[in-house]
Formats: C-alpha cells, structure tokens, sequence
C-alpha cells in the first residue's frame, strides 16, 4: 500500500508540473500577439469574437458585451473587414450568435458583415470552424486576458494567422473561477490538438469572403 501511495503521489506531482508548464508555454508563445489598444492592431480581414452566455431575455451578459463592444471599436477603425460571431446555439432556446447578430445590427453594423458560427460550442471548435468552414486566414480574436492565449494557441497551431485583443472592461463575477478553469481547458486543447479532433460539427463551408446569408441560417 505505502509503495502504492508513493506511486500515486509522484503522479500527482508530475501531472501537476506538467500542467503547470504548459500554462507557461501557452502564455509565453501568445503575449506578443495580444494588445490593449486598438491603434496597436495589424490590419486583417476578419475579426473573431467568442461566445458567452446570454441572458433569459435575450441580451449579452457583460463579459460577452465587452467582447463584442471591442470588435465593435475595431471594426468603426477599420481594423477589419468581417465579423465572425461563434458561439453556441445548440438548442432554439438558447442562441449566443443572433444575440451578438442583434446588438450589432442596433450598432448600424449590416448583415453583409456578420458572419454566424452557429457551432462554436468551445474555443476549439470555434477555431477550427473558422479555419475549416470560413476558411480564415488572419483574423483578430476578441476575448478577455484569461481565455485569449488559449484562443491564441489554437488559432496558432492551426496555422492561422491571429492577433488578440483584450477586452477586458469590468471586474467580473466568477473571474478567478474562469483563470483556474483555463488550467485544465488549457490542457484539453492540447490533447486536442495533438489528436487533431474534428469539431462537434463540420457543415458546408462557407467562406468568410462570401455571401455572409449563407451562415445567418443554422442547419
């Protein structure tokens, strides 16, 4: 039992140390690519910004509405061209894309801008759906300091070309919650990454310098 024990721990350990470096790594090779100010953006034609949840009525949570408020500034400064909303819209009554889709179209941002990822049920998917379906090619990630290395990474190691802007606004409730979950979320999409998953969904391939009707519709 005692040799059992020991076995166990030293484990523990060695998990925890890996997990520990792989969240330097994905820091590390991610800082250079994140900015706090719009002048500091290169210019690209596509600007991502991932989903978070929305409210029973239908309106953005404040973590999503500065994400979306950022795109927004970048997009009014020519920073790019297309939006691409990904979130998840898994069942009718819950819909993070079109709720995004709204508060921008009352912003006076037109249809032909916005692109829906009805499927972006995490940061992987997101991502890969954006380099598989929309076929992007350099984009800016709009998402807060805590998620946007990971968003980064990914985007990174799919051989995107991407940039990160952090929309940081507010303190916002369960934030030390969402740094502690990137541990292990940081961890899953290297596994993820390193197996090459497919996405939840793949779907036809609409590509962002397309007829942006072709996403508002979900299969």
């Amino acid at each position: 039992m005692r040799r059992i024990l020991n076995i166990l721990v030293f484990s523990v350990i060695i998990a925890l140390v890996v997990i520990f470096i792989l969240q330097l790594h994905i820091k590390r090779s991610s800082r250079d690519f994140m900015v706090t100010q719009i002048t500091q953006l290169q210019e690209a034609h596509t600007g991502i910004v991932l989903g978070a949840s929305v409210k029973p009525d239908k309106s953005l949570s404040l973590i999503l509405q500065d994400r979306v408020d950022a795109a927004l500034l970048a997009y009014e400064n020519k920073k790019f061209k297309k939006f691409l909303l990904s979130g998840d819209h898994r069942t009718k009554n819950y819909d993070e894309v079109n709720a995004m889709k709204n508060y921008l179209n009352n912003k006076g941002v037109p249809d032909e801008d916005i692109f829906l990822d009805h499927a972006g049920f995490d940061t992987y998917d997101s991502m890969y759906r954006a380099r598989d379906i929309f076929k992007v090619k350099s984009a800016i990630v709009f998402t807060q300091e805590f998620h946007l290395p990971r968003a980064l990474y990914i985007g990174k190691n799919m051989g995107m070309t991407v940039q990160g802007f952090i929309a940081d606004q507010h303190e916002y409730p369960g934030n030390n919650r969402f740094i502690r979950r990137e541990w292990l979320a940081n961890m899953k999409a290297w596994i993820e990454l390193n197996i090459k998953k497919r996405p939840t969904y793949s779907g036809k391939v609409i590509p962002i310098t397309g007829d942006s009707k072709l996403s508002h519709d979900k299969d």
